[in-house]
């Protein structure tokens, strides 16, 4: 059974997966529209892709702006990640609020994250798997970030892994938000 914990960021749950383990191996559900729409969220799955990171690679602050904003379940059915999500919603109590946790193949948890939010991971582990259910289509024109290191999350990590382009990212305090 899915269980839905809401998180101090409106909108946002991390979730229990249900999850079966015997001597084969283990199988994950991660997903069931009615259990996801009992617990108040209207998640339309448009894409699914996954990434695999080395340790201590830094991904993110990501999202994409409207009209192409989207809603995203996130887990880590490989590896272990430490997950962040960032309120991007300028008229929301939490604005430039984020939460993390660890998400992991052990914990079977995920996020679902409402549209507005940034996302990013550090991998804790070599080739941590990320994979993202996702409530819009990419569009390379739409797609955008937040500078990892600019809202107040300590990484722990001195020296992290980061692309070119995250770290070109502009900073949330310079960021306009259009959300």
């Amino acid at each position: 059974m899915f269980h839905f914990e809401p998180l101090p960021l409106d909108g946002a749950f991390l979730i229990t997966l249900p999850s079966f383990k015997d001597n084969r191996g283990v199988f994950n559900k991660t997903y069931q529209e009615h259990f996801f729409n009992a617990a108040g969220i209207d998640f339309q799955l448009k894409e699914s892709y996954f990434s695999l990171s080395k340790k201590n690679v830094i991904r993110g602050m990501h999202f994409q702006t409207p009209p192409h904003q989207h809603s995203k379940i996130v887990y880590c059915p490989s590896g272990s990640i430490l997950d962040v999500i960032l309120d991007l919603r300028k008229h929301s109590a939490t604005y430039g609020q984020f939460y993390s946790t660890v998400l992991s193949d052990e914990n079977s948890k995920a996020y679902f994250i409402p549209e507005g939010f940034a996302h990013g991971f550090k991998a804790l582990t070599e080739n941590a798997m990320t994979y993202y259910l996702v409530g819009s289509e990419h569009d390379k024109n739409h797609d955008a970030g937040v500078l990892y290191n600019s809202f107040g999350m300590n990484w722990d990590c001195i020296h992290p892994i980061i692309s070119e382009r995250d770290n070109s990212f502009p900073g949330l305090n310079s960021f306009e938000s259009p959300f």
